[in-house]
């Protein structure tokens, strides 16, 4: 790998280990324009690198008992469903659409990163957690529903387009879940690498896979996610977001650019 793409695994590795999100919005293009890997291989290998790094940080905050497991296990599995229903139609559908697609889905990455973050729960004193406002097993048929619901929408994104879901699945545990915000990147995290791992297994067989810059590319983006959960609390998250919203601004008008130019 070149100089560029290492930086980008790093990228990936330390957007992930500090935000829960962002990291296959990294991998998607990086391997697409710096490692000029075909365009359905590419969202299959970034669904696996993302699968490998996310579980490898989320078991970090599992230890640390960050991760909200009876929510991260109802969001996962029908996220899971989602997302092999979202490879059929991924594995089926013109690769221009597909990054058409994930381009339109980084601008609403973009424009939601640009927004105030929504707030977790807080008692009367003022201390954030869920203890003030009751959580899902307070009123339970309502609050699964809905996240039953986003389940399974992130899960189709993520199988038709690459994209783990993190930057929807964050705001939707702490506005359905009244789980707090460091709770909800840590839970994100492994309801990412769920998704990631069954979305690149529903690839697996259908399109081709280049195992070795696959596996360069993961080791790389490890390193980076160890990187980005050491300093996820000692960097401002609000600017890191509006700086990588911007950023993912500009790259998902170059992939719509090149997306227009390669079709006609």
């Amino acid at each position: 790998m070149d100089i560029l793409a290492i930086l980008a695994g790093l990228g990936t590795g330390f957007v992930l280990g500090l935000l829960g999100s962002g990291g296959s919005i990294i991998a998607l293009p990086a391997l697409l324009y710096l490692l000029h890997v075909e365009p359905k291989s590419a969202i299959a290998m970034s669904l696996g690198v993302v699968a490998v790094t996310a579980t490898l940080a989320a078991l970090g905050h599992v230890r640390r008992g960050n991760v909200d497991l009876k929510i991260a296990l109802v969001f996962a599995s029908f996220g899971a469903l989602g997302t092999f229903m979202g490879t059929r139609v991924g594995v089926a559908i013109p690769a221009a659409v597909q990054l058409s697609a994930f381009a339109l889905v980084m601008y609403a990455a973009a424009w939601r990163m640009q927004r105030k973050p929504a707030s977790s729960p807080s008692s009367p004193g003022g201390r954030g957690g869920s203890e003030a406002t009751p959580g899902c097993e307070h009123y339970f048929s309502t609050c699964m529903a809905y996240i039953v619901l986003a389940g399974i929408a992130v899960g189709l994104l993520t199988g038709v387009v690459g994209v783990g879901g993190g930057f929807l699945i964050v705001p939707a545990l702490v506005l359905l879940s009244r789980v707090p915000i460091k709770q909800a990147v840590a839970t994100s995290l492994a309801i990412v690498s769920a998704n990631s791992s069954v979305g690149f297994a529903g690839y697996l067989g259908s399109v081709p896979i280049s195992w070795g810059i696959m596996a360069g590319f993961t080791a790389v983006t490890v390193v980076g996610s160890f990187a980005g959960a050491r300093f996820s609390n000692r960097l401002s998250q609000e600017t890191l977001k509006r700086s990588f919203a911007w950023f993912l601004v500009v790259v998902a008008t170059y992939i719509l650019f090149k997306n227009v130019i390669a079709t006609h």
